[in-house]
């Protein structure tokens, strides 16, 4: 193994390159592992942006990881070789939050690729509690668990009942997954977005409704549901706008679930949340008993993990293609760096 090893940093917004920097030194209870492959999600196009509301500059993105052992502390139940996946969620143990077992709104969190550097480098050393053995899910399933897996959170966290009608706001990786699992609990799901591409996906490789949004949503909406709107419903679009929208979509006695975050205030009529006993929540993050029942449902092969993947590249072309992948007409749903 080389002393030095190849990142990809973004200095500035809009400048992302590559550089080469020091292989971290593993430190007692870590694990070194090898990253093979990053997933690039909307928080890290929204750093490439210079719209994350969390950032500091220079910093390597990168959450969605997996990857194989290389050393770890004698004992470990993870030996080198083994294929893993890495909760990015550097959670304290010591507050309240991470007390009461909620690890994934830890006071003191630091998010890998956020808060501190990511995953788009060759090696990383993480404490063991973080790293999990993906079984035997490939390279490219496994990089997939961690966004999986906040979908799967904001649908625990709803409680989604079978026969209640669902409504996801936003078709992007977060909505989708969002959506599998709230068909899963045993919801009636319907989705909604500006993109018809996506749109087309949703109804062909999870079977739920796909409403264009724009113009006259609230009332496809209301002639779909018979007047009485949703169970529950979620926001995946990190669109004020579209957030602020969602009060309205919520039947009476409903629970609004916010998955996407947005760097602004939003506001709602109180008159309207009041009348219908609306239930608000955030939903950030995901535990570890997310990470697991999503390993678990990737390796049943029922979830479309491949069809979602439609962009790739390497750590080096990485720069050059960031750009290009936060446009919308380029229909990314899921890039996947080979590292």
């Amino acid at each position: 193994m080389n002393d030095e090893m190849d990142v990809a940093v973004c200095r500035t917004p809009g400048n992302m390159a590559t550089e080469r920097r020091a292989v971290p030194r593993r430190q007692d209870g870590e694990v070194l592992i090898r990253v093979r492959r990053v997933g690039v999600c909307g928080t890290d196009l929204h750093i490439y942006a210079g719209n994350q509301p969390y950032i500091e500059y220079p910093r390597i993105p990168g959450h969605e990881l997996a990857g194989e052992v290389v050393e770890t502390d004698p004992g470990s139940a993870l030996s080198p070789g083994t294929t893993v996946c890495i909760m990015p969620y550097m959670s304290c143990g010591n507050c309240g939050a991470c007390r009461a077992g909620k690890t994934n709104c830890c006071r003191n969190i630091q998010v890998l690729g956020v808060h501190r550097d990511g995953g788009l480098a060759e090696y990383l050393s993480v404490p063991e509690q973080f790293v999990l053995d993906a079984g035997t899910l490939s390279l490219d399933d496994a990089a997939m668990v961690e966004f999986l897996a906040i979908g799967r959170h904001a649908v625990a966290r709803a409680n989604v009942q079978p026969g209640q009608r669902v409504l996801i706001s936003g078709a992007g990786a977060i909505g989708i997954g969002t959506a599998y699992f709230a068909k899963l609990a045993g919801g009636d799901v319907t989705i909604c977005d500006m993109r018809a591409e996506r749109l087309d996906f949703c109804k062909r490789h999870l079977g739920v409704n796909a409403l264009q949004a724009g113009p006259g949503l609230a009332e496809q909406l209301s002639d779909l549901s018979n007047g009485e709107f949703f169970d529950a419903v979620f926001d995946a679009t990190g669109n004020k706008s579209a957030m602020e929208a969602g009060f309205g979509y919520v039947g009476h006695g409903g629970t609004y679930v916010l998955v996407s975050i947005v760097g602004h205030e939003i506001s709602f009529s109180d008159p309207e949340f009041h009348k219908r006993e609306t239930t608000l929540m955030g939903s950030r993050n995901a535990t570890l008993r997310d990470f697991d029942a999503v390993i678990a449902e990737l390796a049943s092969g029922r979830l479309p993990a491949e069809s979602l993947r439609t962009h790739r590249s390497t750590l080096q072309e990485l720069p050059a293609r960031i750009a290009e992948w936060a446009q919308p007409a380029t229909g990314v749903i899921k890039a996947i760096v080979s590292v």
